[in-house]
């Protein structure tokens, strides 16, 4: 197979062998989608999940609670996968919704894409367990932070997590994620400023 630069393909396939046929067959089966800043991928109660590998750009998943409070529970920059996994694992409906924080491009992955690669014999999956094992740390690392650390020490496991973000998003979302106010926010990294 001839590899294209930053896709789900080469984003499952580097370092190990998946047949041509089966990348042929995944190829035939991703979707592109251009996708406008604000523009909603998913929402909350969606039966017809997907995941979403970001060609460019940049998303969000999050959820709003009963007060209407948004909280942000993942980034997606260039080649990061997003999706709601549990509702992919455990049939239902979503619990995330997914959106554009940028003019976003990414390739649309289907639950049937998974499974031709779960059923290639000539493929370890190594990879993508390792892949998938990595992204799982960086949500119990978050969740451990959440439980445990300063404002200020959250916000610099962000900045470590998702290098470059920080120039790309408002100050609200990142205060969203790290689970703070705004003002919150801007006063630890004022104070943290001060100290130094």
């Amino acid at each position: 197979m001839t590899s294209t630069e930053n896709s789900f393909i080469d984003f499952i396939s580097n370092g190990h062998d998946i047949t041509n046929d089966v990348c042929k067959a995944i190829e035939s089966k991703i979707l592109i989608k251009k996708v406008k800043k604000k523009e909603l991928l998913q929402r909350k109660g969606d039966t017809n999940l997907k995941a979403y590998y970001v060609k460019s750009g940049l998303l969000k998943s999050y959820t709003i609670d009963e007060n209407g409070k948004e909280h942000i529970f993942m980034f997606a920059p260039e080649k990061w996968i997003i999706s709601d996994i549990n509702s992919l694992a455990i049939p239902g409906g979503s619990d995330l919704f997914v959106q554009a924080i940028e003019n976003t491009e990414v390739e649309v992955i289907s639950p049937e894409i998974f499974q031709l690669i779960s059923d290639d014999k000539n493929n370890s999956h190594l990879k993508e367990v390792n892949k998938l094992h990595r992204r799982n740390a960086v949500l119990q690392k978050r969740i451990i932070s959440l439980m445990s650390q300063t404002a200020i020490e959250r916000y610099n496991d962000f900045i470590k997590t998702y290098p470059g973000i920080v120039q790309r998003v408002p100050q609200k979302m990142i205060a969203s994620y790290l689970g703070i106010t705004p003002q919150a926010l801007s006063k630890s990294i004022s104070q943290a400023s001060a100290k130094r």
